[in-house]
Parts: structure tokens; sequence; C-alpha cells
């Protein structure tokens, strides 16, 4: 019987990461693990694609920050064997619930975010989380960051967690994408004789850039007849829907709203445009790539230059630079990348080898542990992952250290949080 692992949650909503939480969880209960969601409300978009043979468990709480003691107790009473954590709120809680626990379950944090520049544009209570979380990074067993600029910047400002760190990409390019791509488009854009159509994938917020792209694609009509599509949901959608009417495009502008499987609508778009302001690792993107669809991005940090390596497979534009976007968008329309060269850019980052490095990590925790219960001397990590240019390599191939020994008793205080 394989390793229980739970995977803590804020909620089955959201976009990238909670998505990329279910990838993980479809890869390890195929490699043989016993995987649970814990969310701390389980509700959401993606509540119907919880992967099958994943046991879902609902803490029952409406906010991340109130699931503290819930999840303590579940930990107690389940005593999985690795305890996995995304987002800044749950890192914050499950680091802080593992230090009210005895024996502390061995813990795998995930940064899904570029620290610095999200703590940038947080909110005070965001900022609280983040801070906590950094502060509390020590105590995990491994911090995966999701791309090399995410690791760089976690190894800058938490320093004393810079030999946890490991870059693990999300699983983004599963064997079925071709068939998930191929599914029909319920859109009267696609798939007939019209105009060629922009298409964009993300949730309707500032950081996504969405006002800049609606600035480019009015550029792009002046030009030639285009249309643009932006599947998501948000905050943004009054404002943007405003703006595209200011801008004399409403007409070729549709916002379908969140789309459990966008693939579709890339597979048959003819340009893919990333506007973001930031990023950490554009899934997106690379599953437009996947589908054969030609691609455009802003230069933000980070991700889409390691994934366009330095642009070689699609044009990287400054950020806010509407101008610079329509002109890549115009010069892609004319002139794309062959889709069997996106393919096999793509294939990089192929959803099995992201489970390999989950599963190599959690087996040196694992192993570590046993040989600490053994009476052996730990080795270090031989790790499977190759030195990445720009990350000092302590963060790749650094031992992974048992817990400390657990003190005597432990109290849970504040139970105002």
């Amino acid at each position: 019987m394989g390793h229980r692992v739970t995977i803590y949650l804020p909620s089955l909503d959201g976009g990238g990461p909670e998505r990329a939480m279910l990838n993980v969880a479809r890869g390890l209960t195929e490699r043989g693990f016993q995987v649970e969601l814990a969310a701390a409300s389980a509700v959401g978009h993606f509540l119907d694609i919880v992967p099958e043979h994943v046991r879902l468990v609902d803490l029952g709480c409406r906010r991340t920050l109130s699931s503290l003691l819930p999840l303590v107790r579940h930990l107690r009473r389940e005593r999985p064997d690795v305890l996995i954590s995304s987002h800044p709120h749950a890192n914050a809680v499950a680091l802080l619930a593992n230090k009210c626990l005895q024996r502390p379950v061995p813990m795998v944090a995930l940064r899904t975010s570029n620290f610095s520049l999200r703590y940038a544009d947080a909110n005070l209570k965001e900022r609280a989380a983040m801070t906590l979380e950094r502060h509390l990074f020590p105590a995990a067993r491994a911090v995966v960051a999701v791309s090399k600029g995410v690791a760089v910047d976690l190894q800058r400002v938490a320093p004393r967690a810079a030999h946890l760190v490991r870059v693990i990409h999300d699983p983004v390019v599963w064997a079925d994408h071709e068939e998930e791509a191929a599914a029909p488009v319920a859109h009267p854009w696609f798939g007939g004789s019209g105009p060629p159509v922009i298409l964009a994938v993300g949730r309707l917020v500032a950081l996504k850039g969405h006002a800049h792209l609606l600035r480019a694609v009015a550029r792009v009509a002046n030009a030639r007849p285009v249309r643009l599509v932006i599947v998501g949901e948000g905050p943004e959608r009054r404002r943007l829907n405003r703006l595209a009417t200011s801008l004399g495009i409403s007409r070729l502008v549709d916002f379908p709203g969140f789309q459990l499987n966008p693939l579709p609508y890339m597979r048959q778009a003819q340009v893919f445009a990333l506007s973001s302001t930031y990023e950490a690792l554009p899934n997106a993107l690379i599953q437009a790539m996947a589908c054969g669809t030609p691609v455009v991005s802003t230069d933000c940090p980070t991700g889409p230059r390691e994934i366009l390596e330095d642009g070689k497979w699609g044009a990287l534009t400054p950020v806010h630079d509407a101008e610079a976007l329509a002109t890549a968008i115009l010069k892609t329309l004319d002139n794309p990348v062959a889709p069997s060269l996106l393919k096999a850019a793509a294939a990089r980052y192929a959803a099995q080898t992201s489970i390999d490095g989950y599963a190599n990590v959690m087996a040196g925790i694992l192993d570590a542990d046993a040989h600490r219960r053994n009476g052996a001397k730990i080795q270090p990590n031989s790790g499977t992952q190759r030195p990445l240019k720009g990350i000092d390599e302590r963060c790749l191939n650094a031992p992974l250290h048992p817990p400390p020994p657990p003190p005597p008793h432990t109290h849970v205080q504040g139970s105002n949080l």
C-alpha cells in the first residue's frame, strides 16, 4: 500500500494554483500514493474534477486561517506520511499546524507565485500571512518553487530556507492533452471562417494586464479584422467591459466566463496572448503551446522568458506596452511558429516529469526519516534535478534534514487565529 499524502488547500475555487494541486493529486494517485485533499472549505469550480480515488475532506471553515485547529485535529487523527500545501495562507496555516503537533508531519510547501512581487501587490491581510509563511519556511522539509525565477526570489527573501528549495514545474501537459483539446467549443467565433481569434485565459484581475491587451487589440483591429476572447472570471470584468466600449471594440470582444476545460478554445484560436504584469510559471501559456497555437507574451517576471526560451517560441514584449503587444500579435498572425515546434517545446513540461519531481522529493524525505529511526547516518540527497542556470546548486542538491526532536509538550494558543 502506497504512502499517504495529504494536500491542504483553502478551497477548490480560484485558478492555476488550485488546478495545479488537483493535477499533483492525480499524478501521485496514478503512482500508487494514497492521496487526500483537505480543504478549509470544499467548494468551488474544481469540485467536479477531483481525481478519482482521491479522498476529499471538508474542514468546514469559511476562512483559511480559521481552519488551523480543524487541520491540527485532522493531522493528529490521520497521521499522513507527507503534507503538501500551496497558497500563502494555506502554507502559513499548515506550517503552524505542524508546530502544534508533538510529532510533526513531514511537509512540502509549494510556492506558485513570486514572493517579492506578490508581497508588493498584496493587501495587509495577505502580507501578514506571507510574513508568517516566510518565517515558518525553515520548518518545512522542502520548499517547491514552480520556476527558476521563483526559486531565486525565495533564496533571497527566505535565506534560512534556501537549502530546502527545489524547482518542480507544475504538471501541465498530460497524455490526454490532445483528447481534451479536441472537444467542441460552444462559441460562434470558433471553428468557422470568420476573423482570426486572439485568446487570453486567466482570472480577471489587474495583475493579468487585460486592460493593456484590450488596448493592443484595438490597435490590431485598425490594421486587420480580429476578435478577442478572454476566458475567466474576476472582479475586473465590469471595468474591462467598459474599457472595450470606450475603445470602440466591444463588438469584437467576448468574455465567456470561467471554463473548466479551456484547451479547446486554445486549440482553435489563432493567437494566444499573455499580458500579465507578473507571473510565476504561466501554465496557460504552456497549454496553448501544447495545442500548437502561436503565442505572444509580456516579458514579465517570472516564467514567460523561461518557457519561450528568450523569445524562441513566441514574441516577448515589454510589460504595459500595448503598442508593442499589438505589433507582436500582428507579426504572429502573419508569420506563426509551426505547431509541431510549439508542441515539442511544451513537451518539456510533461506532467509525468513534474510528478517524478514530487515523488523523488518525498522519497528523499521518507528515506531520511527511515534512516533516522534506524539510527543510521543520513546521507545527502543525491537528487535527480539537473543544475539550473541562475540558481545556487545548493538549492537543488542539499541534504533533506530530519526535523528537530519534538518538544515535551505543545500547546495550541491563539484561538482567534
